[in-house]
């Protein structure tokens, strides 16, 4: 084999290391960022990961949220209308959070099945709900409860304001 090809053959194999290293360099990074979501009966089933960054979302439970005198922590359970979680946040929870709404918790799950979450996301307006809240209350059937409720305290504030 003469030099000039043992040379293009070096680079050849110096670019496809390269660009292996590379890629899984990039898959590594994405895994260790992946936040997959759990339903509340999901969770209480046992098939959420302990010790591993989930999300997870539903109603909070109406009556469910208590609030520390001397601290920012938060309990608060949310549900799919099948089971629920029990969800401990620390920190000053979104303007739009309150009972009966939907929300999005990421954080990792404790050995007693409490969600320690870092961060909760609230729907912006009325007619917004993650989409994987949306599918979890479609299948426990409580979606339709729900906007059912809204549609009724529309119609409240309608009169109200009238």
């Amino acid at each position: 084999m003469n030099p000039q090809r043992k040379k293009r053959l070096f680079i050849v194999l110096a670019i496809i290391a390269g660009v292996g290293i590379a890629v899984s360099l990039a898959l590594s990074a994405l895994q260790q960022n992946i936040n997959l979501f759990y339903t509340p009966t999901q969770i209480a089933n046992g098939d959420a990961p302990e010790d591993t960054r989930i999300r997870a979302g539903g109603l909070v439970e109406v009556g469910s949220v208590k609030r520390s005198s001397e601290t920012l922590d938060t309990d608060f359970v949310v549900t799919d209308g099948v089971k629920s979680v029990t969800i401990r946040y620390h920190g000053i929870l979104p303007d739009l959070f309150r009972e009966g709404q939907g929300i999005v918790a990421m954080g990792k799950l404790n050995a007693s099945g409490v969600l320690i979450a870092d961060e909760v996301l609230a729907k912006h307006d009325e007619n917004y709900m993650p989409p994987e809240v949306m599918q979890a209350l479609e299948q426990s059937g409580m979606l339709q409860q729900h906007e059912a409720a809204n549609a009724e305290k529309k119609t409240y504030q309608t009169e109200r304001a009238q």
